[in-house]
């Protein structure tokens, strides 16, 4: 072999060792930049949601907690929400029993403090949405309801929520602002109650709040009065301190805060916070 012919073999020999060691170093690069890149993903996850959500929720979101209870488990599969729907007093007490529950939905900030003074919730509880008053009379309203000072006729048998829980404070709120003294038939437990009394013609009309008459349809009339601006009932939620679910309860609290959720709660009848 010649000395040419021997130098050009040296050189592609070096040449194609180079090339050898640049795709090592392309595939070893490669292989970093996948593993990092799936190390990012990961990271970035959010974990996968499954087990029960446990909500206590005010009486009056049963009808749109319920729908939204259900989108939640199409979107989260392994998922399932369970509610305790009463007064806002009665479920703040539970809670601060040791209840176990994730989430905390309140018809007023004051039966939130019930929890909150306890250090059973966790942060500052959000406001997101609020609700009025309204007179829920018989269909076809045969006692010619119009204002609240109508209630106050001796002839009619009128029901009220119970002054402990927000519908009824509101109501006491709406009849002193109005200067007005009412003595119900009765004092109900919850506002479902309250109205559930003039559903089953046990009495002639209810101060409930406005989302409660729209829920009954046809089953009652609706009254508005002005007075009911007086006294509108913020309603905010927490998660709480010891949620055996926090993840997904957390997740919970996003959606009905979400566009998704407020129009869910605005069909129901319920104000922007």
């Amino acid at each position: 072999m010649t000395r040419s012919a021997r130098r050009t073999r040296r050189t592609l020999q070096v040449a194609g060792a180079g090339a050898a060691a640049l795709l090592a170093l392309s595939a070893c690069s490669s292989s970093d930049d996948s593993s990092s890149s799936k190390s990012d993903s990961s990271a970035s996850a959010s974990p996968k949601m499954s087990g029960t959500v446990t909500v206590f929720a005010a009486a009056s979101l049963k009808e749109s907690f319920t729908t939204l209870g259900k989108e939640f488990e199409t979107a989260h599969p392994g998922t399932k929400v369970t509610f305790n729907f009463a007064g806002s007093d009665t479920l703040a007490a539970s809670i601060t029993s040791g209840a176990p529950a994730d989430v905390f939905a309140a018809a007023s900030p004051k039966t939130m403090a019930i929890v909150t003074d306890k250090g059973d919730g966790v942060g500052t509880p959000a406001t997101f949405v609020r609700n009025q008053l309204e007179i829920a009379t018989l269909p076809g309203n045969p006692d010619k309801i119009a204002s609240l000072k109508d209630l106050t006729k001796s002839s009619l048998k009128v029901v009220l929520c119970d002054k402990t829980v927000p519908c009824g404070a509101a109501a006491q709120k709406a009849l002193t602002a109005s200067k007005l003294k009412l003595t119900p038939v009765s004092y109900e437990e919850d506002v479902k109650s309250a109205l559930n009394k003039v559903v089953l013609k046990e009495a002639d009309a209810a101060v409930v709040y406005k989302t409660d008459v729209h829920a009954a349809g046809d089953k009652v009339e609706g009254v508005e009065f002005p007075e009911s601006a007086e006294a509108i009932n913020d309603y905010p939620i927490t998660l709480l301190k010891n949620a055996p679910n926090a993840v997904a309860a957390k997740a919970f609290i996003a959606l009905v805060q979400s566009a998704e959720g407020q129009k869910v709660l605005s069909a129901a009848g319920f104000l922007k916070p």
